[in-house]
């Protein structure tokens, strides 16, 4: 605690009565500052000399007791001669009442500070009274000790108030107290219920390290510059409910080892929970934050439910020592490496918040106007997803790489994924094409755009849905996933669909998985990309009915043709059977022969009605794998042959398509 400056030249400073001894018994030792013109301080003056002094007092006076032993009918006394009868008030200048010592209560009621008051290091043996007073300059309460009540409701601080170090053994008032300048409080210790109920701090708010051993209460209390909780001990009750914060509000470090109450309260500023460690909160919020609710870092001990709508919420390498749940609004949350060891749930809540503190009326959500309320999860990187449940929540952004069990993620109700670019494309700018519909992993996207060399959008600047999205680390390719990593994350959220039971959504990561390894040219062998190279291009990984039955209709129509220009001969061969008769008689010996089938037609004359009906129905036995029996040139027979192994395959895999799509 800085010493504070020497009175004005108009005040003289005045040497002390002495130290050591009893000073209600005698002067000598008393470290009382000396009446002008006296040898004592004001305790230690004759009645006479006293009254004179006090005679010699006005209102707006500047007096100096600094170190001075006060008893009550002595402060009394004092006061009075400085009352101002115009405003029923005691009124008094410079105050300087530093190390004073204030043996029975202390009632500066609606008292009247024209400028600065000092009570550093001040003692109040008993209740301190300063209800309704005005503090016109600073206010310097550093390192007092009130071992009574501190009374301060509906004070009102002009300039800076100065509290920190304080010490409150009992109650501690400030209860509509209304603080124009900076309020600190900083390494205060509350012994007794710290009540700020309702009270106003225009400037900043700097509660740092200070120690509430019961509750502390803020209802309704109104920050309208920074207010700073960091490192602070609530070792009861923390009740902030329906507080407001116009100003970044920081609680980091903070401990909360009861409940942390802060239903209906509103930031509109950053609200910083980094670090903080919540013990038994059973219930955070609903807390509406205009920008972002940082939980980085923090402890939750025991089950808890978040009730947040903000424009983000950051919960950066927290620890969940046991379940919670996260209903969120608006919030694009980030997870990235938290520490589950408990199933955790975010979900995104429909509606507005609601509580029923003072019935069941809706939260004020005024600081998100014109923002969509869906919740957005932009990191799951580090995570154990096997603990972690997302429910309606929007991972288009979300990057998966770097956790742990993505195969046991949980996915409810209405997920949605990043979809694939939109529009007409085309490749060396001949040649059109379409990205097939499907949803797709924000991995892909980066690795799909950092490949391409696709620029990255201008700060503010919203991605083009005709365009891959870029990462963060774009265009860095060390930063970025490879197909091979991207595979890897389809690969295990599949199962996680699988086991959800939403087939069509497995579907979609089978061929994001497909498709990461059909472009991997380091882990994928050419060989095998081959393969899935054709694979893709006929059915779509079997995904796909639409091309599927494009390609067997095509199969069918060449069949057809083929079967029609060389496979029907010009007419059915006849059996014909030869033998000779003995002259005898006796047994007759026939060899039955039939002739090869024979096309001698035109080509005009191949290509009419009557041979189409007959290549048709070749065509539609070969799809279902049977033989038609029609007599067939050896072209048309090895056409056939080829034809009732590829067009079942290519109906088999529409098949398989359109299963996958509507199974459940």
């Amino acid at each position: 605690m800085s010493t504070p400056p020497a009175p004005a030249p108009s005040a003289p400073f005045w040497p002390h009565c002495g130290y050591g001894a009893d000073p209600g018994a005698d002067p000598v030792g008393c470290p009382g500052i000396h009446v002008p013109n006296h040898t004592t301080c004001l305790a230690h003056l004759n009645d006479t000399d006293r009254n004179a002094y006090l005679t010699t007092l006005a209102p707006g006076t500047d007096i100096d007791h600094r170190g001075t032993p006060f008893t009550e009918p002595l402060l009394q006394a004092l006061l009075q001669a400085l009352h101002d009868p115009t405003t029923d008030r005691p009124r008094i200048g410079t105050a300087w009442f530093s190390r004073a010592q204030f043996s029975g209560d202390a009632r500066f009621n609606r008292a009247q500070f024209s400028r600065d008051a000092w009570f550093a290091g001040a003692r109040f043996s008993r209740d301190a009274w300063f209800g309704e007073a005005r503090f016109s300059g600073t206010a310097q309460f550093g390192e007092a000790r009130f071992s009574g009540d501190a009374l301060f409701g509906g004070a009102k601080f002009s300039g800076t108030a100065q509290f920190g170090g304080a010490q409150f053994s009992r109650e501690a008032w400030f209860g509509e107290a209304r603080f124009s300048g900076n309020a600190r409080f900083g390494e205060a210790q509350f012994s007794g219920n710290a009540r700020f109920g309702e009270a106003r701090f225009s400037g900043n708010a700097r509660f740092g390290e200070a120690q509430f051993s019961r509750d502390a209460r803020f209802g309704r209390a109104r920050f309208s510059g920074t207010a700073q909780f960091g490192g602070a001990q609530f070792s009861r009750d923390a009740r902030f409910g329906e507080a407001r914060f116009s100003g970044t509000a920081q609680f980091g470090e903070a401990q909360f080892s009861r409940d942390a109450w802060f239903g209906r309260a509103q930031f509109s500023d950053d609200a910083g929970f980094e670090g903080a460690r919540f013990a038994v909160t059973p219930s955070f919020g609903p807390v509406v934050c205009a920008k972002a609710v940082d939980l980085s870092g923090a402890v939750f001990e025991a089950p808890v439910t978040l009730e947040i709508a903000a424009d983000a919420v950051r919960c950066e390498r927290t620890r969940w020592e046991s379940t919670a749940t996260l209903r969120l609004r608006y919030a694009a949350t980030d997870l990235s490496h938290a520490v589950l060891s408990f199933p955790v749930a975010v979900a995104a809540h429909p509606a507005p918040f609601t509580t029923r503190s003072t019935g069941p009326a809706a939260v004020d959500e005024g600081l998100l106007a014109g923002s969509d309320s869906g919740v957005r999860v932009v990191s799951v990187r580090g995570v154990d997803a096997a603990h972690l449940v997302l429910t309606d929540t929007d991972l288009s952004d979300c990057l998966f790489s770097g956790a742990f069990h993505l195969d046991q993620l949980r996915l409810e109700g209405r997920c949605i994924f990043a979809p694939t670019p939109t529009g007409l494309h085309r490749r060396h700018l001949i040649w059109p094409y379409r990205w097939t519909r499907r949803r797709a992993l924000a991995e892909e996207h980066h690795w799909r755009a950092q490949s391409a060399g696709q620029p990255a959008p201008r700060p503010g600047q919203v991605p083009s849905p005709r365009d891959w999205r870029t990462g963060p680390h774009h265009p860095d390719p060390d930063l970025t996933p490879d197909p091979d990593d991207v595979a890897a994350l389809y690969r295990q959220l599949r199962k996680a669909f699988e086991d959800g039971k939403d087939e069509p959504g497995a579907a979609d990561f089978y061929y994001g998985e497909m498709e990461m390894r059909r472009r991997d040219r380091a882990g994928t062998p050419p060989g095998e990309r081959g393969l899935l190279w054709g694979y893709w291009l006929v059915s779509g990984y079997g995904l796909r009915a639409s091309r599927a039955l494009g390609w067997l209709l095509a199969a069918m129509a060449a069949t057809i043709v083929l079967i029609m220009g060389l496979g029907l001969p010009d007419s059915s061969p006849k059996q014909v059977a030869t033998g000779t008769v003995p002259a005898g008689g006796g047994r007759v010996t026939l060899a039955v022969d039939k002739q090869d089938p024979q096309l001698t037609l035109s080509v005009g004359d191949r290509f009419t009605q009557e041979r189409f009906d007959k290549a048709l129905q070749v065509v539609l036995n070969s799809v279902v794998f049977r033989s038609s029996g029609q007599d067939l040139t050896t072209w048309g027979t090895y056409t056939e042959m080829a034809s009732r192994f590829t067009e079942p395959v290519l109906l088999a895999l529409a098949v398989l398509a359109m299963r996958g799509r509507i199974k459940r």
